[in-house]
């Protein structure tokens, strides 16, 4: 019996193993249907992954822009402050040369060289045997011409007649001068014109008549409409508010004006004194018109005791 046992066990082992294999094909036989689950998870996660590695390229895409953009902008910025101080020095550096220059000097300057440059051009055209008037005349029209010519002659009247004369010659210029300051107001003159025309018409003074080319005119009947030598009515004019402040305003700059020029005859007692005697006086005046746009912030600095 155990010889039997012995032969026959090769045999029951190699159905063993066929069997195990069998089972084995089996279950995974059993296995393949769950497979294509799982291929779906595995392309889901790869299509999640691919999702997320888009999104992350877009945000760093996003945030390069961004940097880029600022980086533009603050070039920007810079080329803009650099702009504005290489102005601000140049308008600094014109401003410094128009403080330390003297006008006068440069009109004077101006003035010089026009003279010369007349004199020159009027020698060379001599030399040449030209007429200089009629020659320089060709850069003019007549209007042109006459009216310079007015222009000086009224000049020339104007620096004869700048001594004093008398007090009615100065109050003369004076007159003159306010004339010449006086801005009329034609909308009121026009204003009270016609209302002046109606009231006349209404009471019977005037008579409105019309031309045969479809004029208008007042016809004067009694002679006290218009105004002669005779008429006292304008006394009954009232001026309106503005027209008083006006005058009133042009008195006091009068009266400032003539305080000035007697402040500037009078040398400026009211100021501090700087001077001993006459002398010492022109010489400090002298030395001020030169020198005191440089030294007023230095003075200043002494009298409020802020100077080291």
């Amino acid at each position: 019996m155990p010889a039997e046992q012995s032969a026959a066990s090769p045999s029951g082992a190699k159905e063993n193993s066929k069997q195990s294999a069998e089972n084995v094909q089996a279950g995974d036989d059993r296995k393949e249907p769950t497979s294509p689950s799982k291929e779906k998870t595995k392309e889901k996660l790869g299509e999640e992954a691919s999702v997320d590695e888009a999104s992350t390229d877009q945000k760093d895409d996003d945030a390069a822009s961004r940097a880029r953009q600022r980086q533009e902008r603050f070039k920007a910025l810079q080329a803009r402050a650099k702009t504005a101080t290489e102005r601000n020095l140049k308008e600094t550096a014109a401003e410094t040369q128009r403080l330390a220059t003297d006008p006068s000097l440069l009109s004077s300057l101006s003035r010089k060289h026009a003279f010369a440059s007349h004199n020159l051009l009027k020698a060379d055209t001599e030399a040449a045997g030209e007429d200089f008037e009629r020659k320089r005349a060709w850069d003019w029209t007549v209007d042109e011409s006459e009216k310079w010519d007015k222009r000086m002659e009224k000049k020339q009247r104007h620096r004869d007649n700048v001594a004093f004369q008398d007090y009615t010659q100065d109050a003369r210029k004076v007159y003159k001068r306010q004339l010449r300051e006086v801005q009329p107001d034609l909308e009121t003159y026009e204003r009270e014109k016609m209302a002046a025309i109606e009231k006349a018409a209404a009471n019977g003074d005037l008579e409105i008549v019309e031309t045969n080319d479809g004029e208008m005119i007042a016809v004067d009947k009694n002679g006290s409409f218009y105004s002669t030598a005779d008429s006292v009515g304008f006394t009954e004019n009232k001026p309106d508010r503005a027209a008083v402040d006006k005058l009133v305003d042009n008195l006091r700059k009068a009266e400032e004006v003539r305080l000035k020029k007697r402040r500037d005859r009078r040398g400026d007692d009211d100021g501090d004194v700087t001077y001993i005697n006459e002398k010492n006086k022109q010489f400090n005046q002298k030395l001020s018109r030169f020198y005191n746009k440089y030294t007023t912030e230095i003075r200043d600095s002494f009298e409020r005791g802020t100077m080291i």
